[in-house]
Parts: structure tokens; sequence; C-alpha cells
């Protein structure tokens, strides 16, 4: 975001949530890649609880049902990693269940990636989303009233919004109040020339990205070289135009809301389920980037703004660490549900940082974010980090109060032993408490290229992580 920092990117309307609510410049995803993330925002609960382990690559359409379609579709081969649609949330609670049972009309617009992409789940009476996690930016194939069609040279981004806004004209007329996911899919890939507004790459077209490191290619990274290639700038082109693209929705969005005489009393979120590296570190990528999985802050930190006019703040930034786990709890505080059912979950509501109010959570409570990829575990308070990685390793420990960008590695240096030994002791305990070992992820073999079935005793294939023959 241009309000996050990165001056050459250009974002006014994720400025304009920015300055009429509050910004946290310390928010973190609870595992650095889609589906796991999605999940864990929707649910409260951490993967080795739900067990959505990496990203959703088979499960979300029937193949044979919709083999036409798949044909039509350009993107990830169509539907050749698909069969019969999975719910990977069944018999889970999401926040939106519980909208839903106090009265309020759910709508999504967007990604779902998930699992049965075609039947509305979950809360939600109106469903239009994607058959997949991604799709061809100008070929999307969009998802309505049990069906699948490719929209051929209608850009995606702007087909999301549209359908919001059709939404919001409906919500004016009602008395219940509505909940309204819109679930962009960019600035996911892809990037290439042809899949974003020429206007936005163009304006892009002489930028030489100075808030983006260039750093050489990290030794772990998954996908071909970068450094020192055109590669760079085609990535950072399409990235930055794709966002771009998406603010110009999101102030349609916000318009649309402003004329309805619906701003004043609507909650507006905006977030992202998972950081991204963009070069950073030598990476191009999320927590799958490289392989093994990396826990850097740019793959687990995510923008986070909530703007809603008389009760937040105006142009605040928060500074409290804080998890998409926290999400679930401070919806319903803030829609003033009884959250009591809930208190189980590892996540605790921020409502109070919202209200401007001087209570503060104990300092155990507050600054301590765990995250999750597989078997790579991360816990993070005020000062350090530590990941580790079961069963062997490698292991990192960063004193980021020195080392904010996470270039020396203390762990295995004698002095941080001590150190170590502290938060891996947290870190296990926590994971103990949170963990469900029906599908705790350190027993997992993930892969980084894609979940094709429920996990553990669920699973229903040999192989339940795609890997490359």
């Amino acid at each position: 975001m241009n309000c996050g920092g990165t001056k050459e990117l250009y974002t006014p309307n994720l400025n304009r949530i920015a300055e009429s609510g509050m910004q946290f410049q310390n928010f973190y995803c609870v595992s650095p890649v889609c589906s796991p993330a999605r999940a864990s925002v929707l649910t409260g609960n951490i993967p080795s609880s739900h067990g959505v382990h990496d990203w959703i690559r088979s499960g979300n359409i029937d193949k044979d049902k919709f083999e036409e379609a798949g044909r039509e579709n350009p993107y990830w081969n169509g539907y050749s990693c698909e069969n019969k649609p999975i719910s990977y949330l069944e018999g889970k609670t999401t926040y939106t269940d519980v909208l839903n049972e106090n009265g309020y009309r759910c709508a999504l617009a967007g990604k779902w990636h998930l699992g049965d992409s075609v039947c509305p789940q979950h809360g939600f009476s109106k469903w239009y989303t994607i058959g997949l996690g991604g799709c061809d930016y100008f070929h999307p194939d969009i998802v309505e009233n049990g069906n699948i069609k490719v929209l051929h040279n209608q850009y995606v981004t702007e087909v999301i919004a549209n359908k919001a806004i059709e939404y919001l004209n409906e919500f004016q007329h009602q008395e219940e109040p509505f909940y309204l996911s819109v679930h962009f899919t960019a600035p996911h890939s892809p990037w290439g020339e042809g899949q974003h507004p020429k206007k936005w790459m163009d304006y892009y077209e002489n930028c030489d990205f100075p808030s983006i490191p260039d750093e050489a290619d990290h030794p772990d990274l998954t996908t071909g070289p970068v450094f020192g290639t055109e590669k760079r700038k085609e990535n950072l082109r399409g990235y930055f135009a794709a966002i771009s693209a998406m603010d110009e929705q999101i102030g349609r969005i916000l318009d649309t809301l402003e004329a309805n005489g619906l701003r004043e009393n609507t909650l507006v979120v905006y977030t992202a389920d998972n950081g991204m590296s963009m070069g950073h570190h030598g990476v191009w990528g999320k927590g799958n980037g490289t392989f093994p999985f990396n826990m850097y802050e740019t793959s687990v930190k995510v923008p986070f703004l909530m703007s809603l006019p008389g009760v937040i703040p105006q142009g605040k930034r928060e500074e409290t660490i804080l998890s998409a786990y926290d999400i679930f709890p401070t919806l319903l505080e803030l829609c003033h549900i009884d959250g009591e059912n809930y208190k189980k979950l590892p996540g605790r509501s921020f409502a109070y940082l919202l209200r401007g109010e001087k209570e503060q959570r104990k300092r155990d409570e507050e600054i301590v974010v765990f995250d999750e990829y597989g078997p790579v575990r991360m816990i993070r308070n005020q000062d350090w980090k530590y990941i580790h990685r079961y069963p062997y390793g490698s292991h990192e420990l960063y004193y980021l109060t020195e080392d904010p960008e996470e270039k020396e590695n203390l762990c295995g240096q004698p002095k941080y032993e001590k150190t170590v030994v502290e938060m891996r002791a947290r870190l296990n305990e926590w994971f103990n408490k949170y963990a469900d070992e029906k599908v705790d992820g350190v027993k997992e073999s993930v892969t980084g290229l894609g979940q094709m079935c429920r996990a553990g005793i669920y699973s229903e294939k040999t192989d339940t992580y795609y890997c490359e023959k």
C-alpha cells in the first residue's frame, strides 16, 4: 500500500480507508499461503485444528460436471487436478455462520478457495465466486447459481466489484444487517503482459520500484532465476498494476456505500490472506516461495485497515502485534454478539484498541503471535522471532529489535541458546494447546504445491499433498 510505505504504488482508495480509520502496522496471517490462512480467518482456528495445510489444489469442483468450462479455462491447465468437490471446512463454525444465525445476510463476491466452490456454504445466502483459487485475469471461470461460465475478455477484478456493488444496491432496501466478503484475486499472479489493464501496466512502465530490494536469488527459491534478469521488472510491473487496478475498484465500492447512505454505520475492513516477498530476501513468492518454507516478515505480515465512522479513531496507526486468529472474536464483539461459546479459540478481541480505550492485554497475550505451514512453525514477540522446522531443521532466530530485515540468523550461537530453548518451549506449549492431533501439521508432508484432499485421519488419498513426479 502507498500508505504502508510503498510510495511509488498508487493506492488512493486504500489510503482513503486508512485516513478514515485505523492502520495496523504489525498484523500477521496464521499461515503464509492462501487456503490455510483464509480458513483461519473464517474459523478463528489454526491450520493444525481445521486441517487445511496448503493451498487447495483439488476438491474445488466436480470435474466431470464442469468439463466444458474446464476446457475453456486457460488457467492451471483447466481442471486437470480436480475430481469431486470437498467441503474442507465441513463441521467447522465460521464467523459468517454466527453472523447468519444472528440475522445478518451474508454475501460473497470473489475468491473462496476452500473446497466445493459451486455450493454456497457457511451462512452465505449470496454466492458469486471462481472455480479454482485463481484465474486468468481476463478469462475468469465464474461460479453463479450452481453453474460455471468462463467470461472471456472481462477483467475479473472489475467483475467482482460489479457484483459487490450489485449486492450493496440490494442491501440498502432491507432492514436486516448485511455482511459482504469482497475477495479479489489480485494481486496474485499471473502478472504478464495482457493480464492487467493497459492503463495500469503503462503507469508502471518506467518505474524502477525503489521501495523494493534487488537481491540475489535465495538459495532455496522454488521459482526460476529472477535476479539480474528482466523478470524482476516484469513481476513488479504486473504486481503493482494488479494492486492499483484493485484499488480503483475498491474506490467504486466505497463510493456506492456512501451514495446509498450506508457508510456511516458500516464497518470496512481491508486485509490480505498472506504476505508476499517480491524480491525481498531474494524470494519471489509466499511461504512456499522457498523450500523448506520461509517465515520472513514479508511472508507473514499483512496489511490491515479498519474504518467505522464515529467508533474507530481516524488516521491512527496502531503498533500492537495482532494476528488473523483475533479477527473472529473482534467481529463478534463489534457486532454485539455473545462470544461465550468461542472463548476456547486462540484469538482475543482487539475491539478495545478500536474504541481507543486505555485498557491493554497482559503482556504475554498482547505481543506473541504464532504461524505455521505444515511442519514449519513460528513464534514472534515484541523483540524476537523463532522458526522451528520439524523434525530436523534448519531453525532460525532473529533479534528483530536490531535486525528488522532478518539478515542475521542467531540460531546455533551459544550465547542465544537459552533464548532458543525458551521460545521453542513456548511454541510447543501453545501448539499442544490448540492443535488437533488428528490433523496436526507436524505430521503432514506438505509440499507447497497444493493439497489434494482432507488431512490427517480424514485423508482419502495416498498423496494428500501434490508432488511433481
